[in-house]
């Protein structure tokens, strides 16, 4: 069943925010307090939850009270992506972004600046990203603390070295976002973002964080794993050769990155 309350249109630009979270309470009121104090109040918000057994529902349901637009789903699922399908399903703005627990819209007026730079031709917004921690304490800009430049503008090669922009800071038009597919593992959030990019026609960045970035993460846990299924829809999108080269550049830019950052914190 999903609870909801109707959304109040203030604006023609909405925005679907969708959190998944699970025995999250004590990261996700964070998450949604940063949708909560936005200044664009044109925001269908969605949290998917896996049948939390802590706070986490009671903490949905707070929110829920006072946040137009809010709706929310607590049943089993069968892992991350599956939950993000559904939230998919559920989605009827016109932009999609994914907010997981932990991670916050960077400042109040993130989504009125997003939205500024949208023309009709605007399918993809992105930006930056400000690594945290659990202490929300800021330790830098992903494209300045890991390998991840940020390319100006964005194309869909430029997934061939990795995944360029954060996830979170990455917001798709609605009708152009398929679903996960999750033969993919843990890199189905990759391959998603390049399939929309395929189809884009004009990818946009706001200069400036969007989001505010928990460090760590399941990729980052079970990182072999990551790799060997980034591999693999490497090959699917840019075919073999090219994957390995890839994978040589990869290599060295991450050598090259350690002497760049030598005695420097790194992500």
């Amino acid at each position: 069943m999903v609870n909801s309350i109707p959304s109040k249109n203030e604006s023609t630009v909405q925005f679907s925010i969708i959190t998944v979270v699970y025995n999250g309470e004590s990261l996700l009121a964070g998450t949604l307090e940063s949708v909560f104090r936005q200044t664009w109040q044109n925001v269908e918000y969605i949290v998917v939850d896996g049948a939390s057994k802590d706070r986490s529902v009671e903490i949905i349901r707070e929110y829920a009270a006072k946040m137009p637009g809010l709706k929310w789903i607590s049943e089993p699922d069968k892992g991350l992506y599956d939950a993000m399908n559904k939230g998919l399903r559920l989605a009827t703005g016109d932009f999609i972004q994914f907010l997981n627990a932990g991670d916050w819209l960077h400042a109040p007026d993130t989504l009125a600046k997003l939205a500024a730079i949208i023309s009709a031709e605007t399918d993809v917004l992105y930006g930056d990203t400000l690594l945290v921690d659990e202490s929300r304490t800021p330790h830098g800009l992903m494209s300045e603390m890991s390998t991840r430049s940020l390319p100006k503008p964005l194309h869909w090669r430029d997934y061939l070295t990795g995944m360029r922009v954060v996830h979170q800071s990455f917001i798709p038009r609605r009708t152009l976002a398929p679903e996960y597919r999750l033969e993919t593992g843990l890199c189905a959030d990759y391959d998603w973002c390049i399939e929309i990019l395929k189809k884009s026609r004009k990818n946009i960045c706001l200069d400036e964080p969007v989001t505010d970035y928990l460090m760590g993460g399941l990729s980052k846990k079970r990182h072999r794993q990551s790799l060997q299924e980034r591999f693999s829809i490497m090959q699917q999108h840019f075919g073999l050769v090219p994957a390995i080269l890839a994978h040589v550049w990869i290599v060295l830019r991450a050598g090259l990155h350690r002497i760049k950052r030598w005695n420097k914190e790194r992500y």
